[in-house]
């Protein structure tokens, strides 16, 4: 077996239900010799030969099987293990701060479909790097043996429940009302039957908020109602409308592992992707004035100038939620303040919360927002009233058709960046770190062509502040697309299905 196959940007992912003769079947075997991997990895790259780790899920119907898996093998090492059962990602990573874990194993898939499942590795210094997971899955595959003597011991502990509290402190110290700082505040959260109900029942009630009109709170690994995310339509719609039913005063979603969240305003008003980045950088700048915030490729320019407006920089950087972070970390410690890396699908990481990409304490610091605003009689939306959006917007994906993907998607990336100035009313942008990022004077708007972070996929991402401005911008990309000497490796049905 190629365990190589496993790696999905800093995670092991694969099937977890279903066909086990699956290339990528997630077996007892697979996990345990991952599990073991990542034991050598502690030893060998960050010198912990006796290690305190602990182990939670979210709600996949896979999730105990696997648990089971991991457990058994670090018991097999002499590991002593914290069992945390159902549990969020972002808490699973704080075990390591409140119970001095010296890492922890979470497994989740995010929002992937329910036969789908996955390990995410933390250490005290937070989440691991794509090259530490090769390192993991190399081992895995290599490795002999996989199993120890024996000689742990495993202790169960309600851990999401202590994390609960914590940011139940977080409120009550933030907003300053007493230990019932929410009351009179109707907040609808949908957690989509993921993990996210927690928050509901554990974090925003006990503290006086109603949550009546809240919806898919119970776990379910079928996800029978929507897919848990905040980036999905259809689940934006669905905590859109039970905000407007309810007449709440604010509305949260999260997705299945909560370490990504959106929220929606009164009057079922949706705050996600720019206007979600908007927010908290409004947030985060207000502790941190001229401080700088990395987002993803693929966010606006009336952010880029909303940024500016409120007296902070923005860095612009590359999509994928490590890399946004990895950018904060580095420029934090090169001396520039930089409080939020952000991503348009909801990941979030303040730098005074470890740098964490924690959908529950984005989600904290807001309401935190929300609760003083309302004492002034203003709404959380009013922050970034004077956010400029686009008219339109829109992304394609094209499948690259060769297994050597990379090689021929950068080829197309060299070609437009060679080709593209000399197209009239087409710009490159100076600021971009990710494929080709162009200015359209034909269409309002800008494109950028880039890469799948994961996947043998070329994305177009377009934006315009005219109507009809996409059309036209898109089919200035056709043309240059059909010039390009590997244009037969793209199956380009979408973008001409759309510009023909």
């Amino acid at each position: 077996m190629n365990y190589s196959h496993f790696k999905s940007g800093s995670d092991i992912r694969g099937y977890a239900l279903g066909n086990e003769s699956d290339p990528l079947y997630m077996s007892d075997e697979m996990i345990m010799r991952c599990t073991a991997a990542f034991l050598s990895f502690l030893k060998d790259e960050k010198q912990i030969d006796s290690p305190v780790i602990s182990v939670g899920h979210d709600c996949r119907l896979s999730a105990e099987r696997i648990s089971g898996a991991v457990i058994k093998t670090l018991l097999s090492y002499g590991v002593k293990v914290i069992d945390c059962g159902l549990c969020s990602t972002p808490a699973m990573f704080m075990t390591t701060v409140m119970l001095d874990c010296d890492a922890a194993i979470q497994i989740t898939a995010s929002h992937h479909p329910k036969d789908r499942n996955g390990l995410k590795f933390f250490t005290r210094g937070g989440g691991l790097d794509s090259a530490d997971i090769e390192y993991i899955l190399k081992i895995a595959g290599e490795s002999d043996s996989y199993s120890g003597n024996g000689g742990g011991e495993c202790e169960k502990r309600d851990f999401l429940r202590e994390y609960s509290a914590l940011l139940r402190d977080m409120i009550i110290n933030g907003v300053g009302r007493g230990d019932k700082p929410l009351a009179g505040l109707k907040i609808t959260v949908d957690a989509g039957n993921g993990v996210g109900g927690f928050y509901a029942y554990d974090v925003l009630k006990p503290l006086g908020a109603d949550i009546s009109g809240s919806v898919y709170l119970e776990p379910d690994g079928n996800f029978p109602n929507h897919a848990p995310n905040p980036e999905n339509a259809e689940a934006m719609k669905c905590i859109t409308d039970a905000v407007t039913a309810s007449d709440s005063d604010f509305g949260i979603i999260f997705d299945t592992d909560v370490d990504r969240a959106a929220c929606v305003g009164k009057g079922g008003y949706p705050v996600n992707r720019n206007r979600l980045v908007a927010l908290a950088a409004a947030v985060a700048l207000e502790s941190h004035p001229g401080g700088t915030v990395v987002t993803d490729s693929v966010t606006s320019d009336g952010l880029a100038e909303f940024i500016k407006k409120i007296g902070g920089k923005h860095l612009r950087f590359k999509r994928g939620y490590r890399n946004v972070i990895n950018k904060q970390t580095e420029l934090c410690k090169s001396g520039i303040d930089c409080p939020l890396a952000i991503e348009t699908s909801g990941h979030a990481a303040f730098s005074d919360n470890y740098f964490l990409d924690d959908g529950a304490y984005l989600i904290t610091r807001l309401i935190i927002k929300a609760a003083e605003l309302s004492g002034k009689g203003l709404s959380l939306e009013s922050l970034i009233s004077e956010l400029d959006e686009p008219i339109e917007e829109k992304e394609l994906r094209f499948s690259i058709l060769s297994e050597d993907f990379r090689a021929e998607g950068q080829a197309l990336i060299d070609y437009f960046s060679d080709n593209v100035k000399e197209c009239p009313g087409l710009t490159p942008a100076n600021d971009n770190y990710e494929g080709i990022r162009v200015n359209c004077k034909d269409g309002n708007g800008w494109f950028l062509l880039r890469l799948s972070v994961h996947d043998p996929i070329a994305v177009l991402n377009s934006e315009s502040g005219e109507q009809g401005g996409v059309l036209k911008i898109c089919r200035q990309v056709l043309d240059i697309f059909k010039k390009a000497p590997n244009a037969d490796k793209f199956d380009l049905s979408s973008l001409e299905k759309f510009a023909g």
